[in-house]
């Protein structure tokens, strides 16, 4: 054991405490005791000054300088390897037309005012339609809550059927189709419509194809097929590559009437579906936010995994 004297140079007594490790050899075991050594702190250089301690402590003990410094590198030595976790998505794409300015409508080439441009970019750009269109007492475009904006993304590939019939309706067979490939539709999905249909945007004429009497003539989805989506899986966003989630030919918007009352919204004129995949993307909906209005243009990007 180690002597420490019995008194202390005057101005130098002790004045913390620290705990050094004494390592003795003991039939080649070693043994850990514990001892005091005082230390003097000068507070205003803060140098620091050894008292003295006896010569025996020379040639029994190893005394561990610097003991915060080890306990730090010990420390560090435990600590787990930080990994920096990857991205979960590896892409994103841009799933929406423009809106065109006064100068750039493709239908109507020359300068067009505001009114006629606003008419016209809702034939043409991604839109949303917000609930309000059909109540003023529910959500309008700047009142949606923004959790309702971000959801899964389903892509239900009717390209097939539309190209038979333009006037083609998305069916609750189509929907279960896609379910016995996929799995059951997510709550809160953004389920679009896949019908190549946004490959006619570039002519009005097309791309409205309407016949001789004016009827317009694209596909939409059936009532019975949005009446599923929204009460049997909970969506919360419609959309399709064509004009309305209601084909050409309807009068009645039944599937507006429908999914507007139950503050679900159309998402129209959605384009580049064939660069997404049909399951495990996520859908970002970003409308203007216009204060009260029922109607906006959107951007949609699908962040894909």
């Amino acid at each position: 054991m180690t002597c420490f004297p019995d008194s202390f140079p005057s101005g130098h007594e002790p004045r913390f405490l620290v705990v050094t490790t004494q390592i003795t050899e003991n039939k080649g075991e070693a043994s850990l005791h514990r001892e005091h050594l005082y230390r003097d702190i000068l507070a205003v250089s803060g140098g620091v000054m050894f008292s003295q301690v006896t010569e025996n402590m020379k040639s029994k003990t190893i005394v561990v300088g610097y003991v915060l410094a080890l306990a730090l590198f010990l420390f560090a030595q435990r600590r787990p390897t930080v990994v920096a976790t990857p991205s979960v998505f590896h892409g994103i794409v841009d799933l929406t037309h423009p809106s065109l300015g006064v100068d750039a409508h493709p239908a109507s080439p020359g300068k067009m005012d505001e009114a006629k441009l606003r008419i016209a970019n809702r034939e043409s750009a991604t839109q949303i339609e917000a609930p309000a269109r059909v109540s003023k007492t529910l959500w309008s475009v700047d009142r949606i809550p923004p959790e309702r904006l971000i959801g899964p993304l389903v892509v239900i590939d009717v390209r097939r059927q539309s190209d038979r019939d333009p006037d083609y309706q998305v069916s609750v067979e189509d929907i279960a189709n896609w379910e016995h490939r996929y799995g059951e539709i997510p709550p809160g999905a953004m389920v679009m419509a896949r019908t190549a249909w946004d490959s006619r945007w570039g002519s009005s004429k097309k791309y409205r194809n309407s016949d001789g009497h004016g009827v317009l003539h694209f596909p939409g989805y059936a009532e019975d097929a949005a009446k599923f989506l929204v009460e049997g899986r909970n969506a919360f966003g419609l959309g399709i590559d064509t004009l309305s989630v209601d084909n050409g030919p309807s009068k009645k918007l039944a599937v507006h009437q429908y999914v507007l009352a139950h503050s679900v919204f159309p998402l129209e004129n959605v384009t580049n579906l064939e660069r997404v995949p049909a399951n495990g993307a996520v859908a970002v909906i970003a409308p203007t936010k216009v204060e009260g209005d029922a109607v906006s243009p959107v951007r949609i990007l699908a962040l894909v995994k």
